[in-house]
């Protein structure tokens, strides 16, 4: 069996309080795989993004334990070999593409002799091969998720953790967002996201993690899921789960 990259145990994420505490992750315990393509699945507010925060260590969580490469979040030696894009990715609207991919290529200790050609493919990668000079204040959104997408993939990392991987993309960025997945799935890359588009879930990945107001309610592999329930597809079986679990 593949090691673990990903150790999530008994994580609790809670916000505010005393009586105005707030608990978004309650409990959850999962681990991914190197190798693995793994969708994360849950309703807006379920826990999903401080999950993923916590694994950056981006927040320190009430309770419970994340550890990534077998090392608490947030270290140098652990987030140098991840790819993050977060929920919500906002660049300096003053910077071109290129000067963004320098800094983050910069940061993650890409020597300056490789960095041109290394933002050249990228960009080419993610469909901005004639944006490299063009000012952030002009991207679009799904401009920006691309950019996003390039910046997570520029340092060529091990392990790529997206939260709402297709936010902003029409259909032919998520058509090219795909090909690109495939391709780091078939170079052995392990990857997590969260999508709230089942399909692209669905096509993408070997096994779905789905979590309901902060806690795990199934984690299996897509086969398993439909061969279980009889469902033909991801998007019937998880709206049947939610159905289930919300009937009094």
């Amino acid at each position: 069996m593949s090691q673990s990259v990903i150790e999530v145990s008994d994580l609790v994420v809670e916000y505010g309080k005393g009586a105005k505490k707030t608990r978004a992750v309650n409990g959850l315990s999962f681990a991914v795989r190197a190798g693995e393509c793994v969708g994360f699945i849950g309703a807006n507010g379920a826990g999903k993004s401080s999950t993923m925060k916590a694994m950056m260590g981006f927040l320190f969580p009430a309770s419970g334990d994340v550890k990534v490469f077998g090392l608490r979040p947030g270290l140098a030696e652990s987030r140098q070999r991840i790819g993050y894009l977060p929920e919500v990715a906002l660049y300096y609207p003053f910077m071109k593409a290129r000067e963004l991919l320098e800094l983050y290529g910069g940061l993650q200790g890409i020597p300056r002799a490789e960095m041109r050609g290394r933002i050249e493919t990228i960009l080419d990668r993610v469909g901005l091969a004639s944006r490299g000079e063009t000012l952030l204040r002009n991207y679009s959104k799904g401009m920006q998720q691309r950019l996003g997408i390039a910046q997570a993939l520029i340092a060529d990392p091990e392990l790529m953790i997206f939260d709402e991987l297709s936010s902003g993309l029409d259909p032919i960025g998520r058509h090219d967002l795909r090909n690109v997945l495939l391709d780091l799935k078939k170079a052995g890359r392990t990857i997590f996201f969260s999508s709230h588009e089942l399909n692209e879930v669905e096509s993408l990945c070997d096994r779905v993690v789905i979590i309901h107001r902060g806690k795990l309610v199934r984690d299996a592999p897509l086969a398993e899921l439909k061969r279980d329930s009889g469902t033909q597809s991801l998007e019937e079986f998880y709206m049947g789960l939610i159905r289930k679990i919300n009937s009094p």
